[in-house]
């Protein structure tokens, strides 16, 4: 073989070898990380009996705000003034999702207090429950702290036709996590989202007495 032969040859090799690593670099950075879905809440409610919906005040729910930086299926983590998402996990629905079906289930295990009109039925009433979520994250004092899940809503009777808020009230709730793990801060999240709906469903009871 000539040495410009021996050249070329060598250089067809080099080429192929770079080719194939360049693809196999290109297969492992196109692998998507593995991910783990959560969901917190009750179950789907179920049909209110009617006997029990009549004895009480209807009430219609109004689409809920989420904050931006919360919905999706993204869980949020803030340290200070840093926010980031938990990497490796997400909700199996978005969380504002979640959080609509999770109100309805508490209201639906208690028809005996208040009738509660999901955005899926038909039905009317002149009360209506408005409800802005403004806080739904994990909080952490510093990097690797066990954090505390921290959801905050506000909460508006609204009187048809009028349109008139009769009421007004500001939750929030503050649940530490058992720990630093992805499974303990979504535990964390369904206790406060458990505590924060019964207490809405308490406080709208309450006003439409």
């Amino acid at each position: 073989m000539t040495g410009a032969s021996f050249t070329r040859t060598a250089l067809k090799l080099a080429s192929a070898f770079a080719l194939t690593a360049a693809l196999s670099g290109c297969a492992l950075l196109s692998t998507p990380d593995p991910v783990q879905t959560y969901r917190f809440g009750g179950e789907a409610p179920e049909a209110v009996n009617s006997a029990a919906a009549a004895r009480t005040v209807a009430v219609a729910l109004r689409r809920i705000d989420f904050p931006e930086a919360s919905k999706g299926d993204r869980i949020l983590g803030v340290t200070g003034t840093e926010a980031a998402y938990i990497g490796g996990a997400r909700w199996i629905s978005p969380a504002e999702v979640l959080f609509n079906d999770a109100l309805e289930a508490t209201f639906a295990s208690r028809p005996d207090q208040v009738r509660l009109i999901g955005r899926r039925e038909v039905g009317a009433s002149t009360r209506v429950l408005s409800l802005d979520v403004t806080t739904f994250e994990a909080r952490y004092d510093y990097a690797g702290a066990v954090p505390t899940v921290v959801i905050s809503a506000r909460a508006r009777m609204v009187v048809l036709p009028e349109r008139s808020v009769t009421s007004e009230r500001v939750f929030t709730v503050r649940q530490p996590a058992a720990e630093n793990r992805v499974s303990a801060i979504v535990a964390a999240f369904d206790a406060a989202t458990g505590d924060l709906n019964t207490q809405i469903l308490e406080w709208t009871a309450s006003e439409t007495d």
